[in-house]
């Protein structure tokens, strides 16, 4: 049956007060979570083949919608990019872009449910996303989200940092001569090394924690501890084959931001929906 919604304006006021009623009771709600730690499997590249194909056949099949509502990735991308150039903070736009991985897994929670509800048969579209924060278990993704959001910060200001001990603390005179710099001095080569393997720590960190936990929470209801912890079980338990996971994910991030951030519409909703096999394929029932 197709899902109706009247009146779009009182549908959102009433998914946006069922919220603030969730959020009223989160220490009633996190005390009642169930804290057991769900099994997880051996996963291998095969099986990651096989999520990337299924993710691609959800955005087939969600395609309009799914276009519509990815629009916003590179619609908030340029809009950082273009507030960094206005700032005259040129050395800011790589740490933001690359910061995408960091907050990515929490922006694709309607995508995850999509995915769900085509797995069970059910009609789904981008509103979901309403009924997502309708749910009793928005709080425990949010307060997740939370943690990937002051990531995101904790990245922004060591990116800064790292500036200012190598080719700071002035201001770059533009963006032409911060790249000219980055690329033609020692200080820029040290600012670019150190830059990616501070960068690299937040992404294993990312990766690990959240590889699973996100979809985890939306299935069950289960702590966000206990999320967490599982997905770091499976990223102990496959290191190789989640690491070549991060990588295709980083890689697909890049491909997507070369053409002015547009393929992030395209990159976003198949990394999301494969996202939500993998957790299949890689977490086992109670």
């Amino acid at each position: 049956m197709a899902h109706i919604i009247g009146n779009p304006i009182s549908y959102f006021a009433n998914a946006l007060s069922t919220t603030f009623k969730h959020a009223s009771n989160i220490p009633e709600t996190l005390s009642s979570q169930n804290d057991s730690m769900p099994k997880v499997r051996e996963i291998t590249t095969d099986d990651l083949k096989d999520a990337l194909k299924k993710g691609y056949e959800d955005f087939t099949a969600f395609r309009t919608d799914v276009l519509f509502a990815s629009l916003l990735y590179p619609f908030i991308g340029a809009l950082m990019v273009w507030a960094t150039l206005n700032g005259s903070v040129p050395q800011l736009i790589f740490p933001i872009l690359s910061g995408f991985a960091l907050i990515g897994p929490f922006a694709a929670v309607g995508l995850y449910e999509m995915s769900r509800r085509r797995e069970q048969g059910e009609h789904a579209n981008w509103l979901v996303l309403f009924d997502v924060i309708k749910s009793s278990r928005i709080m425990a993704v949010f307060i997740l989200g939370l943690f990937h959001a002051l990531a995101f910060v904790a990245w922004l200001n060591a990116s800064i940092f790292i500036y200012a001990q190598t080719m700071g603390p002035e201001l770059p005179a533009s963006t032409a001569a911060f790249i000219t710099d980055a690329l033609s001095t020692p200080a820029g080569w040290a600012m670019i090394a150190i830059g990616i393997s501070v960068g690299f720590i937040f992404a294993a960190v990312v990766l690990a924690t959240s590889v699973v936990s996100f979809p985890l929470l939306l299935d069950r209801k289960i702590s966000v501890r206990s999320a967490v912890k599982t997905s770091i079980a499976l990223t102990a338990k496959n290191p190789r084959t989640i690491a070549t996971w991060g990588l295709i994910v980083a890689a697909a991030l890049i491909l997507g931001s070369i053409p002015a951030l547009i393929g992030l519409v395209f990159v976003m909703p198949i990394i999301g929906h494969a996202t939500w096999h993998l957790f299949r394929k890689a977490v086992s029932e109670y």
